[in-house]
């Protein structure tokens, strides 16, 4: 359709006879002028006539018929059924060398449009436009504007049976089964029925799936877990959609998402399982994204806090010693002055052993002392509750990284996954344990501990909190990605 309102310069560039044009006009007579004159220019501008003389707006008329010299209310005399704007239609045609579209037009385009544009574009408007376009550069004059629309959504729907087909074949009879479980909202027991205040129906697992993951903490993290082992179950191929565009899939996702399981389940089974499974493939990506989010977030929460209890702590017993400079100049001459006397008798008059001691506080404060006093918070708060979601999510995660320089996070991943359900307080002597590229500076002191016999020995609870601080750091600088991910994949 032509747009309604065309302002001075779009008039002139748009809907100006040029004095070829001129020529061709003044060959016509009478009515026929300014027909032929908006067909001309029309055709010029859209490469296709219009289909309905109302269609040209008022503003181009009375501009066209400026130019021709003649009255604008002459143009509704003109007769857009008769044996003269057939005649017309053919020249501008020859004029711009295009020909009418056939049958055989018609076919190949919906052949194109599902191999090339529906693929990546489902909307009706859009492909309108790439179609006029496509027939413009092919120089074929389109069939009506009800034609091309008919063309179009005969192209979707042929499109959508032979993708919809195509995905049911690859699943298999037990795949297909566990697809109609999440979509089953049972009867259940009246005992049961008792607790849900809103009928006799429980709610699916599709509908489960459907929600948000809610506040950062340990149970959102578990219940995403959940999520993602329940579309595992499904046991959809990896290779479902190779070669599909991802916003196809992602316009499945979306009409699945926006249907109740009752709806889903009216669809024809080609379409109904291609729709649970573009939701179950898009949705598995989005959750395992959630989870990477929940796990820095986490991380990110038990380092802080610690820091800001310790940090209070140190506020309250470690108070600042002013004038240090001049502390240690006064022992260090005492000392100098009498290098074998007794430290009471020397140094205690001049510097009491009370300013000492805050002294020493305050070093250790600064030191290794203040590090390891975090970790001691950050480990009480992870063993006592967080700690829960490593098996949970080694399980279900499986961390990569294409650098070298980043592979011992992975190993050591690796190693935590081995003593996941391990009740052992420490490693196995024999193992090799990732150290470099892991710990940070000053933490190897913090992590390792010496028995009795003078052995030393790691202990599990804080090798895994700094193996998981090291690997929050890659996640987020995205040296490390997750397999299954959307955000943090092998996209780079």
């Amino acid at each position: 359709m032509v747009k309604a309102h065309w302002d001075n310069e779009e008039l002139i560039e748009n809907w100006t006879l040029l004095s070829t044009e001129l020529e061709l006009v003044s060959k016509k007579v009478g009515v026929n002028q300014i027909g032929f004159a908006i067909l001309l220019k029309h055709f010029q501008t859209f490469a296709r006539f219009p289909d309905s003389p109302t269609e040209i707006p008022d503003s181009v008329i009375s501009y066209i018929a400026q130019q021709l010299q003649i009255p604008s209310n002459i143009y509704s005399e003109y007769n857009w059924q008769g044996r003269s704007i057939s005649n017309h239609r053919a020249s501008i045609r020859k004029l711009f060398g295009f020909r009418t579209s056939t049958v055989s037009d018609a076919t190949k385009m919906v052949d194109w449009l599902k191999a090339e544009i529906i693929p990546n574009e489902q909307r009706i408007e859009p492909i309108t436009e790439i179609v006029y376009q496509q027939f413009r550069e092919l120089q074929i004059e389109p069939p009506s504007v009800g034609r091309v629309e008919r063309l179009i959504k005969s192209a979707i729907a042929s499109h959508e049976t032979d993708f919809c087909n195509q995905t049911l074949s690859k699943l298999t009879t037990q795949t297909l089964e566990k697809i109609d479980i999440l979509l089953t909202t049972n009867e259940i027991e009246d005992s049961e029925s008792e607790k849900l205040p809103f009928g006799k129906l429980k709610t699916s697992d599709f509908a489960f799936l459907k929600t948000d993951p809610g506040a950062v903490g340990l149970g959102s993290f578990l219940t995403e877990i959940e999520k993602l082992k329940r579309i595992r179950l499904v046991g959809l191929p990896s290779d479902l959609f190779s070669g599909i565009s991802a916003k196809l899939i992602k316009t499945y996702r979306q009409r699945a998402a926006t249907e109740y399981p009752y709806d889903i389940r009216q669809h024809q089974p080609a379409i109904r399982y291609t729709l649970m499974a573009a939701f179950c493939v898009q949705r598995a990506q989005e959750i395992t994204d959630s989870l990477i989010e929940i796990l820095t977030t986490i991380i990110k929460r038990i380092d802080n806090r610690a820091e800001k209890r310790i940090n209070q702590e140190l506020i309250d017993e470690f108070k600042k010693v002013s004038g240090q400079t001049n502390l240690l100049y006064r022992i260090a001459s005492v000392s100098i002055a009498e290098p074998n006397g007794v430290i009471e008798q020397v140094i205690f008059p001049v510097v009491s052993l009370k300013t000492l001691k805050d002294l020493v506080a305050e070093y250790k404060g600064t030191g290794l002392a203040y590090k390891r006093r975090v970790h001691n918070v950050m480990r009480a708060s992870f063993a006592n509750h967080y700690r829960r979601m490593i098996p949970q999510l080694l399980e279900v995660m499986e961390f990569r990284s294409n650098n070298d320089l980043h592979r011992p996070v992975i190993e050591a991943l690796e190693l935590l996954k081995k003593y996941a359900h391990s009740k052992a307080r420490y490693y196995d002597p024999t193992e090799e344990i990732p150290i470099d590229g892991v710990l940070k500076t000053g933490a190897k002191e913090i992590l390792i501990e010496t028995d009795s016999e003078g052995n030393e020995r790691i202990n599990r609870i804080n090798y895994e909190i700094c193996v998981l601080k090291a690997l929050r750091e890659r996640l987020c600088c995205k040296e490390i990605w997750v397999v299954g991910a959307c955000s943090l994949s092998q996209s780079r």
